[in-house]
């Protein structure tokens, strides 16, 4: 397994004149890079990306640094400068080997307690084999998220929608799922709605409408959901975001965890309960999204 590539890059501009290829230090991704004084490490403050990439290519790159700007602004952290990160993105999957699939994270940290300074690093690393999840869908539990749908009016500074470090409850979760024999969780809100997953967005089918929950519900917005979606509207669907009630899911005609590394993933069971699984549509939509990076 080669090396992880890992590139330092200042997040924030400190002068007009700072080129960014001056600002992207490539590092041993095996030595100590971050401080054991740095918030994102001792309290986890914080925001990250993941991006999936295919032959060389990032899937949604434009969509993942939209994301990390919303993150930084709703953490309160310094404007970053997307340009230096996208670059520092780029660079990474052109010093790596090119392997046929494998994703880039980006990492922004608060810095060190007391110094206003953010700390941002980008790695790549091997994407797992996702492609059985693909072809033969997954198994999936609802777990309560503890609060009602409308939280992220209700109580903003919880950071609902932001892609924070602190994922401790999304990993808890997972666990959870494991214990009882599944592969993924749905969150539901406490007053009956449908959320979304630990890592993935989801993805609803009825007839020609395709649906996902509602990102007013303090839900992240999901780019690959985001992606699939413009696949869906070119078959003939009608795609929306909207509420859904658990009750309705059993009405679904299909069901699918979308995500950067592992795209649509079909639900085929959920709480014990066999749910459709629309091969030829899932095959479908998986290879317009890896096209996309071809």
């Amino acid at each position: 397994m080669s090396m992880p590539i890992c590139i330092i890059v200042s997040p924030v501009q400190e002068s007009a004149d700072e080129a960014i290829e001056g600002r992207l230090h490539l590092v041993d991704s095996h030595d100590p890079q971050v401080p054991v004084t740095d918030l994102g490490v001792t309290r986890g403050d914080g925001i990250f990306e993941v991006i999936g990439v295919v032959h060389g290519r990032p899937l949604a790159l434009d969509a993942h640094l939209r994301r990390l700007a919303n993150s930084a602004a709703m953490l309160d952290l310094p404007a970053l400068e997307l340009e230096a990160i996208r670059a520092a993105v780029l660079k990474t999957i052109d010093l790596d080997e090119h392997r046929e699939e494998l994703s880039v994270k980006i990492v922004v940290t608060r810095g060190v307690e007391g110094t206003g300074v953010p700390i941002c690093w980008v790695l790549s690393f091997q994407t797992d084999d996702h492609r059985a999840e693909r072809a033969e869908g997954i198994k999936v539990v609802l777990l309560s998220r503890g609060y009602p749908h409308d939280i992220a009016a209700r109580a903003p500074w919880l950071l609902t929608g932001a892609k924070t470090l602190s994922y401790a409850i999304n990993k808890a979760a997972l666990r959870e799922a494991a214990r009882r024999g599944a592969d993924d969780v749905i969150f539901t809100s406490t007053d009956g709605y449908v959320l979304e997953g630990p890592s993935a967005s989801l993805i609803m089918k009825f007839g020609q409408r395709i649906w996902t929950p509602s990102t007013a519900q303090g839900i992240l917005r999901g780019t690959t959901q985001g992606a699939a979606f413009e696949v869906f509207g070119r078959l003939g669907f009608a795609t929306a975001e909207v509420l859904v009630g658990v009750d309705q899911l059993a009405a679904a005609d299909a069901m699918w965890l979308a995500s950067s590394t592992r795209l649509l993933a079909p639900v085929r069971l959920l709480d014990e309960h066999d749910v459709p699984v629309d091969h030829d549509l899932t095959d479908t939509v998986n290879a317009a999204l890896l096209d996309t990076a071809r």
